[in-house]
C-alpha cells in the first residue's frame, strides 16, 4: 500500500536529522495517514479512502465535494 493520500496527493518526503553538532543522516518524513469510510450524498454511499489527517480536518471545514474541488479531483478518483 503506498503512502500517498488519495485526495491531496501529499507523499513522503526525504531530509535529514541535524544534531547540534550539526551532524546530518538522512531522514524520511512519512505522511500522516488514516483509512476513512467517508458518506457521499451525491452518490448516497460511503467510500473507504487512504487520506492524511489535514485533508481530513479540511473535509470537516468545508465538505467533500468543496475539498475535492479544491483539489482538482472528482467522485470517480476516489
Amino acid at each position: 500500500m503506498s503512502k500517498v493520500c488519495e485526495i491531496s496527493g501529499n507523499k513522503r518526503q526525504v531530509g535529514h536529522r541535524v544534531s547540534h553538532a550539526n551532524n546530518k543522516r538522512k531522514h524520511v518524513f512519512e505522511p500522516n495517514l488514516v483509512t476513512k469510510k467517508l458518506f457521499v450524498p451525491e452518490l448516497g454511499k460511503s467510500v473507504r479512502v487512504r487520506i492524511s489527517t489535514r485533508i481530513l480536518r479540511t473535509i470537516d471545514k468545508i465538505g467533500l465535494s468543496a475539498t475535492l474541488k479544491k483539489y482538482g479531483k472528482t467522485l470517480k478518483d476516489l
